[in-house]
């Protein structure tokens, strides 16, 4: 059995969307604090003089902030995505962060502190 580390980091942004596809209030324009976790997989190096570390939070941190955090933050997000919905906020946020080559396991992105999606590549469940 091969074993390896999940490594999280939280980000939280603020951004405005509408659901243009959507018939409620959330069809109008308004805005949510986001909180989305990014999580990577990896093994521990356990060369000598090894940091110990599976994945480096502050390489997690660079790649997340430069590619999603600075572009979304303070943004219509209809600007970016086509129907903004925390689903397609999580896919686009996946495709985005796999072509900068993290090894990605999961995302998670709360629209509300009560309500996430959670998005994984690889096989239905």
């Amino acid at each position: 059995m091969s074993h390896y580390f999940l490594v999280t980091k939280e980000f939280i942004f603020d951004a405005a969307h509408y659901l243009p596809f959507y018939e409620g209030k959330c069809e109008n324009l308004h805005g949510h604090t986001y909180k989305m976790h990014v999580t990577v997989q990896a093994e521990k190096k356990e060369e000598h003089n090894s940091s110990g570390m599976a994945f480096d939070f502050a390489i997690l941190k660079r790649v997340v902030k430069k590619n999603i955090v600075d572009i979304w933050d303070h943004q219509l997000l209809n600007d970016h995505i086509e129907n903004p919905s925390a689903e397609n906020m999580a896919q686009e946020a996946w495709n985005i962060l796999q072509k900068e080559g993290l090894p990605l396991y999961e995302i998670k992105v709360w629209e509300t502190p009560t309500s996430c999606v959670v998005y994984r590549g690889g096989e239905k469940f």
